[in-house]
């Protein structure tokens, strides 16, 4: 995946987790979480047998991942 796609879907996922959980970031933030959401969850989704194949999994994948940061975030504050 090229460099752009993957920050494209970082942000994408970052917005997202940070609307499922309630949270109010800024651009940069969402993209910092959404790019170690897609980490964690491409990370998570390999040991499990889980891939994407099209951007729409990706993000899927990415978001999930970057929820999961949130509470985890969340949890140790």
């Amino acid at each position: 995946m090229s460099l752009i796609i993957f920050l494209v879907v970082g942000l994408i996922a970052g917005v997202l987790a940070s609307y499922v959980m309630g949270r109010k970031n800024d651009l940069l933030t969402n993209l910092l979480i959404g790019v170690v959401g897609a980490v964690v969850g491409g990370s998570l989704g390999g040991f499990v047998g889980l891939g994407a194949t099209n951007i729409i999994g990706q993000v899927i994948i990415a978001t999930g991942g970057a929820i999961l940061c949130i509470w985890l975030w969340q949890r140790m504050r």
